[in-house]
């Protein structure tokens, strides 16, 4: 009876185990990480020069500062299930900066954001909300629109207009 019960509670943990991979949460418990550890070094400036897709987040998100990472586990095309940077531009608008059809630049976007954690730029808040801190705003406002086409390409296809 006993060993009945255990066989049971290790079902139902690895259960949740599964649901949270789902859920893409050992990537957003890196990227948390990643902040944490910036915040607690008192990080504010990059150890490297800034991609150009951590500076279009940061561009992006020069206003409101609200980043979230995404995922839809349900989509069919395996590419489109990966995590995404999502960038609040509005309360009526976010930018999803992946393009359909192009896994590496979802990828690259993803590497982007994992530079702004480390650097102390983006800070954690809850399951998968991250913002800008002080010095990434003030950073995103420096960062003229002209080092940013790469917005171009993703504002076209989401039909967002100019940002």
């Amino acid at each position: 009876m006993l060993s009945n019960v255990r066989q049971f509670s290790d079902d139902g943990r690895q259960l949740v185990l599964w649901e949270e991979l789902g859920a893409g949460a050992p990537t957003l418990i890196a990227f948390a990480q990643l902040c944490s550890q910036a915040l607690a070094a008192n990080r504010t400036e990059p150890f490297e020069p800034l991609t150009d897709e951590a500076r279009a987040i940061l561009y992006a998100a020069r206003n409101r500062g609200a980043i979230e990472i995404k995922g839809v586990n349900h989509a069919f095309e395996s590419s489109e299930r990966f995590l995404t940077v999502c960038v609040e531009l509005d309360l009526e608008r976010q930018l999803f900066l992946k393009r359909r059809n192009d896994p590496e630049l979802t990828v690259r976007f993803l590497d982007g954001f994992r530079q702004l954690c480390a650097s102390g730029l983006v800070m954690h808040h809850i399951f998968r909300d991250f913002s800008l801190t002080r010095p990434g705003f003030e950073l995103a406002r420096r960062i003229p629109r002209a080092d940013v086409p790469l917005l171009d390409l993703l504002a076209e296809e989401q039909v967002l207009g100019e940002f």
